[in-house]
């Protein structure tokens, strides 16, 4: 079956070339409203489809991002996506998403392959161990936006949550409720993973702003692998805390396992709260207390600072840092 081509489009429409290449450009400005529904009656009846490589090539532009997050299992991350694809779909962008594993090895790989593909810009979850690549890529002028985390001496702009103001939303609920034995696991600092450590310094901050001494047996940064036996040590301690802090789903998830398996009572025994509205809060038993981050909004301001990257590449705007500020969300573990 013969390809359909622009010439039969534009010989079908009654139409020259140009118009239907001003048409799929979305170059209205002196384009009849006749002339649009012609050429929208002809591609479909003739089932064209463009050679969005060819236009690629010509326009130097791919209309396709790269996303590449540092863990796909968060559910931040897959609500963030959400929101950056939903974002594209109105610019009519396309996106390839890549999981880094928090691994920078791997994330390099990516990086080299987004950019080898000539997507028109990234929008990153930085591992913080690639920083001469991030640096390279602001030095060519590659549109890039980090989220979730900061890597210092690389100017960048970033869209995160106020995590220390997270920390300190749950810590000062805690208190409210009368506990003072309040402690804090999250996964591994090793990386020093901007929300972690930023969490983690709003946690004691809001302790000491109460009058309240950190215990330090009480916080944990450990591989999800190692937490089962971190809190182990932690429950085994002649006065274990009464109150904990998820720093993350996947802690979070640790707790409750643990929880479960030690026929510990929600919140009687342990009163916990997480950082991340889980999709199963309100199903759990007892409801889980959380501090929701507003990833759909961030997503969207990711992305929205990406286009005008995009569109204004030699833009000498300052880096800025965007910071969106949690919820509590009060249900019945604390």
């Amino acid at each position: 079956m013969k390809k359909v081509t622009m010439a039969d489009v534009a010989k079908y429409a009654n139409v020259s070339k140009s118009t239907v290449s001003q048409f799929l450009n979305q170059r209205y400005d002196f384009m009849s409203q006749k002339t649009k529904e012609r050429i929208e009656q002809a591609i479909r009846e003739l089932g064209y489809q463009p050679n969005f490589v060819a236009r690629s090539l010509k326009q130097k532009k791919t209309s396709t991002i790269g996303v590449i997050v540092a863990n796909i299992l968060h559910t931040f991350s897959t609500q963030v996506i959400r929101a950056i694809e939903d974002a594209c779909h109105e610019h009519d962008y396309h996106v390839i998403v890549c999981n880094a594993d928090d691994e920078p090895d791997k994330e390099k790989k990516y990086i080299d392959m987004l950019t080898a593909k000539q997507v028109d810009g990234l929008i990153v979850f930085p591992t913080g161990g690639n920083v001469d690549l991030y640096q390279s890529m602001v030095e060519a002028k590659l549109p890039l936006v980090f989220l979730d985390r900061i890597v210092s001496d690389v100017s960048v702009d970033a869209v995160l949550l106020d995590n220390e103001a997270a920390a300190k939303m749950a810590v000062n609920h805690f208190i409210s409720k009368g506990y003072e034995r309040i402690g804090m696991v999250t996964t591994s600092l090793i990386r020093h993973v901007t929300p972690r450590v930023e969490r983690i310094a709003g946690f004691k901050k809001a302790l000491e702003e109460n009058g309240i001494p950190v215990c330090d047996d009480y916080v944990k940064g450990l591989e999800v692998e190692w937490i089962k036996e971190g809190l182990e040590k932690m429950f085994s301690l002649d006065k274990p805390p009464q109150a904990l802090l998820a720093g993350n789903d996947l802690a979070l998830m640790e707790i409750l396992t643990y929880a479960k398996r030690n026929s510990l009572t929600i919140p009687t025994d342990l009163a916990i709260i997480g950082i991340d509205e889980v999709s199963f809060a309100d199903l759990y038993h007892p409801p889980l207390t959380t501090v929701r981050q507003p990833a759909f909004e961030m997503g969207k301001k990711a992305a929205e600072l990406l286009f005008e990257k995009i569109d204004d590449p030699d833009s000498r705007k300052k880096a800025c840092v965007y910071r969106f500020a949690p919820e509590l969300i009060e249900r019945a573990s604390c």
